[in-house]
């Protein structure tokens, strides 16, 4: 076996469970917001039901997912690195864009820390709508950032900007129908 391919592998691993997390995460957001408007005895098994949840999903899931897709994305790179001299960085535009995305996706990451401290604090921030839109945004990097890994150098960054935009249009619309659907 060669180390490429088994780095590749930990990589995609981590990089799944990562999302699975944050999808889990930002459901359990809208769930602890919504369990606010709940009677006072179910509001006071719920919320700190899901908010426990988070606190062991984040440490259990989110965290060490990160960190596998972390270190085996800079592992890869490193031995490309090494196999191929700086070339193959300088030649691999894309790899910048991704990573690029890539801090910003902690930021996103960081975010959910704070907000899963604020939801054990009883502050939430947002309604569970805007959580349904911030539970979202997790789909909108998955999308850039697996383009960007398949598509590598020949991707249209135009046509890919377009799409995502088109992806986000497209997320609200469906959402604010569940949400009228909901309340009507």
């Amino acid at each position: 076996m060669d180390w490429i391919s088994f780095l590749k592998v930990a990589h995609i691993i981590g990089w799944v469970s990562w999302f699975a997390g944050f999808f889990y995460i930002g459901r359990m957001f809208v769930y602890h917001r919504e369990a606010a408007d709940k009677p006072a005895g179910e509001r006071a098994v719920l919320q700190p039901q899901y908010s426990l949840m988070m606190q062991r999903a984040y440490k259990l899931i989110l965290n060490p997912a990160m960190m596998i897709a972390w270190v085996c994305g800079i592992a890869m790179l490193v031995v490309y690195t090494m196999q191929t001299g700086s070339e193959w960085i300088k030649a691999n535009g894309w790899m910048h864009t991704k990573l690029l995305l890539l801090v910003f996706l902690v930021g996103y990451h960081i975010w959910v820390k704070k907000t899963i401290a604020k939801a054990a604090a009883g502050s939430l921030p947002y309604n569970s709508f805007k959580f349904r839109m911030l539970n979202e945004l997790p789909t909108l990097f998955l999308v850039a950032i697996t383009a960007l890994a398949i598509y590598k150098n020949s991707l249209n960054y135009g046509l890919w900007a377009l799409s995502l935009l088109l992806l986000t249009g497209l997320i609200y619309f469906m959402a604010k129908a569940y949400q009228k659907k909901r309340e009507g």
